[in-house]
């Protein structure tokens, strides 16, 4: 057999025979080691959580007093609404720029220059986080804003803009517009077709990028700590705060009812991409 029979015997036996890659040699073990390592330390957080005793890595029985602990936390508490307040702000911001973003790029007449401008929108996620911060407080340093609050909203609206453009931006890229069309034809004025044409096509994208924002803003830390001032610390940042005390199974809770936060808020986004394909 020839080097070239050889090469064509190897190109069907991947596209013919194991078009699904879990059939590839090798590859069920990979993959259980690769999540073995991405989520078991995520489990050994949540089971110590639930441990009576002070010393984290010792079991002494099952208890819920951790979680207790961690929401009559004060300090906690009030990082806690910081993070609410900026995150529910900054993605109301930010998932209205993108939307209007998303519609003239996709729907604008005449629009020049749209892959410059798509850059433009994405380009806080192509920086460094920790030069973006930079820049974002020699800007408010220029300015004279001192309010902490208003700060971490301002930045974190900033680069949240790209997490809500990207799903509102493919659901009007996969979505034809013969219906706006036809809801012209029958005299609509612009605002009537986008309220009961467009709108209700592209909810489940501006759904996704908001949820999206809301969870990266929750989670950000490089740019609250940076950006933030008195009296506006984040839950990032107070976590960490905790961590270089040492870590103790209140941290475990706390850590654990973030992920489960966020479990409830990213679920309906993939129940309705799941519902959408």
């Amino acid at each position: 057999m020839s080097h070239a029979d050889n090469q064509v015997s190897i190109v069907k036996f991947f596209t013919e025979k194991n078009k699904d890659v879990k059939h590839y040699p090798g590859f069920g073990i990979i993959s259980f080691a690769f999540f073995m390592f991405l989520y078991l330390p995520i489990l050994v957080v949540i089971f110590y959580s639930f441990n009576s005793n002070k010393i984290v890595s010792v079991w002494q029985g099952f208890s819920f007093k951790w979680y207790l602990s961690a929401l009559q936390n004060e300090g906690l508490m009030n990082a806690l609404q910081v993070s609410l307040t900026v995150a529910a702000i900054a993605t109301i911001i930010a998932t209205s720029i993108a939307t209007a973003a998303a519609l003239v790029l996709s729907r604008g007449k005449d629009v020049k220059h749209v892959k410059l401008s798509e850059t433009v929108i994405n380009l806080p996620l192509m920086l460094p986080e920790i030069v973006f911060a930079v820049a974002v407080l020699i800007l408010f340093s220029q300015l004279g804003l001192q309010d902490g609050l208003t700060k971490l909203i301002l930045a974190h609206s900033c680069f949240c803009i790209p997490f809500a453009f990207l799903p509102i931006r493919a659901r009007l890229q996969g979505m034809t517009n013969n219906l706006e069309q036809a809801a012209q034809d029958l005299y609509a004025n612009p605002w009537i077709t986008f309220k009961r044409i467009t709108l209700p096509l592209i909810l489940p994208g501006i759904f996704a990028g908001a949820m999206l924002s809301f969870v990266i803003s929750m989670d950000d830390f490089i740019t609250s700590s940076i950006v933030s001032g008195g009296g506006a610390t984040t839950l990032p940042v107070y976590i960490f705060s905790l961590v270089k005390q040492g870590v103790s199974p209140e941290l475990n809770a706390i850590s654990t009812l973030i992920m489960l936060v966020s479990l409830l808020l990213v679920t309906p986004v993939w129940i309705i991409s799941k519902r959408n394909k």
